[in-house]
């Protein structure tokens, strides 16, 4: 009876050493050290995990952010984690009753961001994040700014937010502190320059943008007076931190990095594929409203389907 007393105290311990060498993904360093294998990331890599969070997505799971550094650039990856710490996801989770792009626009904070095109109640909402010294940044706002109005109306509505890759561009951060300070002075005065800061790219340098800025402001008849002060001021500079902030909470790691109602797309796109993604979305907002407008007059919504519409901001 002793020996089987002892024999069963002896399992519950050896079971109880056993839970608690079971790895959980709830261990940052355990995490990290299986990230690190999984995804092939370098020793050099820093690795930044921050506390789960729960989803609103999935279940019983933990939204995890981990933030990469390597040689002054950024990257930000979001895991799913359940919470028993067993299992790890990665990718994008979707809520069928939802849009499948409703978290990316939930996160698009644009009310003080720059825009041309339609107003409040355009279909399409078409946000750039962009760097003022990046080429192929000049070539997609050259076509936006020119094609979207034309094209599109009162269909389109187009946000410009700063996201200056420093780490390769170095006037970049510059170029977005003096468009903020310039969208200080006006609407017409931040697409003015942003205009002539992507015609001028290739004569700018780090040494000559503030003089080239001052002279652009005084041809055109902006105060250049109130933009020295304001590019000394930090004000603008978190203007700027705070749309890259918001770039980083979308996984933006390059430009330009457009989301189409929220759908991402990375990278330029020709004039003639965009437009025809522009048109697809157009028909699918206009389409998706229908439903919507029908069940408000019947006032009856027994047997109508209705698709969920992305809220517009």
């Amino acid at each position: 009876m002793k020996n089987s007393v002892k024999m069963f105290f002896g399992l519950l311990i050896l079971a109880s050493v056993g839970l608690a060498q079971q790895k959980s993904a709830l261990d940052k360093a355990t995490l990290e050290s299986y990230l690190r294998y999984s995804e092939l990331w370098v020793p050099q890599v820093t690795v930044k995990i921050d506390d789960p969070v729960a989803s609103n997505t999935l279940k019983d799971y933990n939204d995890v952010w981990v933030h990469l550094s390597y040689n002054g650039q950024t990257k930000d990856e979001m895991y799913y984690v359940s919470k028993d710490g067993r299992n790890v996801i990665k990718g994008t989770a979707y809520d069928i009753t939802k849009s499948p792009f409703q978290a990316n626009v939930d996160l698009m904070k644009q009310d003080q961001q720059p825009h041309f095109g339609a107003g409040d109640k355009a279909v399409v909402n078409l946000v750039v994040f962009g760097d003022f010294q990046c080429p192929v940044c000049q070539k997609e706002e050259t076509e936006l700014r020119k094609n979207i109005p034309a094209a599109f109306g009162d269909k389109v509505r187009v946000y410009f937010n700063d996201f200056p890759l420093v780490t390769i561009h170095p006037w970049a951060m510059k170029g977005s502190i003096i468009g903020r300070c310039m969208y200080k002075q006006g609407a017409d005065a931040f697409w003015a320059y942003h205009d002539w800061v992507y015609e001028s790219q290739k004569d700018i340098t780090l040494e000559n943008l503030d003089a080239k800025a001052q002279d652009f402001a005084k041809s055109k008849a902006f105060d250049p007076a109130k933009l020295k002060s304001c590019t000394e001021d930090k004000a603008a500079a978190s203007e700027v931190d705070r749309a890259v902030q918001m770039g980083h909470a979308l996984q933006v790691n390059a430009t330009p990095t457009l989301f189409m109602n929220g759908r991402k797309i990375e990278g330029a796109l020709d004039w003639g594929v965009l437009s025809q993604l522009l048109q697809i979305e157009i028909d699918h907002a206009t389409a998706a409203a229908k439903p919507v407008a029908k069940a408000e007059e019947k006032k009856d919504d027994c047997c109508s389907v209705q698709i969920p519409m992305l809220a517009t901001r």
